[in-house]
């Protein structure tokens, strides 16, 4: 039956986001040159099948629009055309509507006075039926229905069109440099060049820049367009498109940028501005505290996130601007303590999986794979969104079978052809040959993950294989990398050795899991987490891990320390945002370089962002014990801050924790909490509604 809420425009669900997410990542240039994915790209399906049933105290008139041509049944019977209006008789009705649309995603829209599309039609992209000699239609029983895909689209916006907000942004200074302008617009940002009130016929060449040395260095920087104005026409010169000439002239791609330099043979536009674009996400979340250094750190983590919040969660917003799993299950977790924007995770989620058959891991790498795996159960515990799980789950089926054909004799993984074993950007060498302990430990999180998610998506069949799975390679972790001589877990075994490295990947990840005895953890914490001589983690990804497990610890005075050298690092070197990667030692323009390029390094990238999860989750305290908040704990602690501030958001509401050297209280407009007392740990009831403070 067709719910009484609000229409929304409806899709096979992934289609859409599968198909948006291919136009975003197909925007990637390098330096005029179009830059496409690598991995298996998939697309929509061309026909697709709506239907509900209904049932009508009154005869209903409803409005009907699609995306693509389409035909309508009513109870098995065609109607004639593509009606725009429909009048539904009273009585119970099976409405059946075939939408074929090849360039976008089929998607319908209904809405009357009680039947509307929402995420309870169901769908399917083959309905199996056909007519045979007799004329009788066949039986369509073996038709695999899913639930609709939605969004919050109104009756007038259609999907196809959805764009970003545009801002119109000046330059904050402009200076003449060697025959041409440099135009600084003040911070890192993002959007479309503005050319205006271009005099004269010629080129127009525009070099990007993070910062002053790549925008003006023409033979190096990472992005530029090149323009050519002729008396009626305008044409970029890469892409050969041509437009006539206006008054305005707006680029048809987007870059990223603090600073551009704009050369001009024969045309020289009277100004230069930017179409700043972004997500219109809110800020629900927020932080203060008594330390000004570690306010603006999550300042610009928040920053750092809505430039990298877009269609969905990307990795930098200059180089790849792709979605990556290792970079979206980061910026899922911040999100959850800043914007709480859901559509954004699932839509992001669904992109990653892509479609059956499963060809390769997920961006093609290992533990990205598990990654997406595990933020799935992640987005149920923050939104409480079971409906999603069941949605995606038989994704998640085909995704893990492939995964557990590629396990060795051991049930473990190593990389095979094709794989791409990531792990981490190391300065120093990383081996990826054997079994590495921290792909063992993702793998093992991803089957107790599938465990959890069958019964939520109520495949009872699969809980006790997945659990099974999951406990035989959990009983094989510690014996085959542990080492007492070295009081951690090694890097890896090759052919059933145990090499003599250690680093700090499966030892932190091992931590926050819960995979250690409390003796195992202290050995850890002792000889990997607080060791300089383990090889160093210089990438904002893996801090973020690293942090987390000395958070786990009770180590949040260290953290905090950690964090305003590192964070404040980059703010002391002038960032606006956070990097992909920061070395300390380094100086100067070695900041810029990355990938045998001088300007390579991401100077906005979503993991950089790590703070705004840290603060949330391990200071102010807070996540959810109950899926959805349903049940939460706040544990706040200072460590070391006179006193701090902050609101996280929830799926319907907010909980505001403050805290100072005597004082903790808390607010919150929905769930059960418990505020564990600072000095005691006793567990204190949280009303709802009512705020709580206690002494101390």
């Amino acid at each position: 039956m067709a719910m009484t809420s609000k229409a929304t425009w409806i899709w096979y669900p992934g289609d859409y986001e599968i198909w948006l997410g291919n136009k975003m990542n197909n925007r990637r240039t390098e330096r005029g040159a179009f830059f496409p994915p690598f991995w298996k790209t998939d697309s929509h399906y061309v026909t697709v099948e709506f239907s509900t049933v209904v049932e009508l105290a009154e005869a209903e008139e409803i409005y009907i629009a699609a995306e693509g041509i389409f035909n309508l049944k009513l109870d098995g019977k065609l109607q004639f055309g593509m009606p725009e209006k429909f009048l539904l008789p009273a009585g119970k009705h099976n409405l059946n509507i075939k939408v074929w649309n090849q360039a976008t995603p089929p998607a319908l829209y209904v809405e009357g006075k009680t039947v509307k599309t929402d995420s309870s039609w169901r769908v399917t992209f083959e309905d199996k039926e056909w007519i045979d000699e007799s004329g009788k239609a066949s039986d369509t029983s073996a038709t695999i229905y899913q639930q609709a895909g939605a969004w919050n689209f109104g009756r007038e916006e259609r999907p196809s069109a959805y764009k970003l907000c545009r801002e119109e942004l000046p330059a904050v200074a402009v200076k003449e440099v060697e025959g041409g302008k440099l135009y600084d617009f003040g911070r890192e940002t993002f959007g479309y060049l503005i050319l205006e009130g271009v005099e004269g016929n010629g080129e127009v060449a525009v070099y990007y820049g993070e910062s002053p040395e790549e925008a003006c260095d023409k033979a190096y920087c990472e992005t530029l367009d090149r323009i050519r104005f002729e008396a009626a026409t305008i044409t970029d010169l890469a892409t050969g498109a041509t437009v006539c000439r206006t008054e305005r002239y707006v680029f048809d791609n987007s870059k990223a940028l603090r600073y551009v330099y704009v050369e001009c043979e024969g045309a020289v536009p009277a100004k230069v501005s930017l179409a700043y674009e972004y997500a219109p996400v809110v800020y629900r979340g927020s932080f203060r505290s008594s330390d000004e250094e570690l306010n603006r750190i999550w300042e610009i983590g928040a920053y750092t996130m809505h430039l990298t919040t877009r269609e969905f969660f990307i990795d930098g917003i200059k180089r790849d601007r792709w979605v990556w799993s290792g970079d979206a299950v980061q910026s899922y977790l911040m999100n959850y303590y800043l914007f709480f924007d859901s559509e954004c995770v699932k839509r992001t989620t669904w992109l990653l999986r892509g479609k059956d058959p499963v060809t390769a891991h997920t961006n093609t790498i290992m533990d990205y794979t598990f990654y997406w795996f595990i933020g799935i159960y992640d987005y149920y515990m923050y939104t409480g969104d079971k409906a999603f799980v069941k949605q995606i789950y038989p994704r998640m089926q085909t995704m893990m079978a492939y995964v557990l054909g590629r396990t060795n004799s051991r049930g473990m993984v190593e990389g095979m052809t094709g794989d791409w074993v990531f792990v981490d950007w190391a300065d120093g060498y990383l081996d990826k040959k054997g079994e590495l302990a921290i792909e063992q430990v993702l793998l093992c999180k991803s089957l107790e993950t599938m465990a959890l998610c069958a019964a939520l998506a109520e495949v009872e069949e699969d809980v006790p294989t997945y659990e099974k799975l999951a406990a035989e390679l959990r009983a094989k972790l510690m014996p085959t990398f542990w080492s007492e001589a070295k009081a951690a877990m090694v890097h890896n075994c090759v052919e059933g050795k145990q090499s003599e490295a250690v680093t700090r990947y499966a030892n932190m990840f091992a931590t926050f899991f819960g995979y250690l005895t409390p003796q195992q953890q202290q050995q850890i914490k002792d000889s990997v987490l607080l060791n300089d001589e383990i090889l160093k983690i210089t990438t904002p990804y893996m801090r973020f891990y690293e942090l987390e497990a000395l958070c786990v610890l009770g180590e949040q005075e260290a953290v905090m320390g950690e964090m305003k050298d590192y964070w404040g690092g980059m703010l002391r070197e002038g960032a606006t945002s956070f990097w992909e990667k920061y070395n300390p030692t380094e100086s100067g323009t070695q900041h810029l370089a990355m990938y045998g390029r001088p300007y390579g390094k991401s100077l906005c990238h979503a993991w950089g962002a790590s703070p705004i999860y840290l603060l949330g989750r391990y200071y102010l305290g807070v996540k959810p014990t109950e899926a959805g908040y349903a049940a939460y704990e706040v544990r706040p602690t200072l460590g070391g801050l006179a006193w701090m501030e902050g609101t996280i958001p929830t799926p319907q509401g907010e909980i505001r924790v403050k805290m100072d050297a005597h004082t903790v209280s808390v607010f919150a407009t929905e769930g059960r909490g418990t505020l564990y007392h600072p000095t005691t740990g006793e567990p204190l009831a949280i009303e709802c509604g009512k705020e709580l403070t206690i002494h101390y």
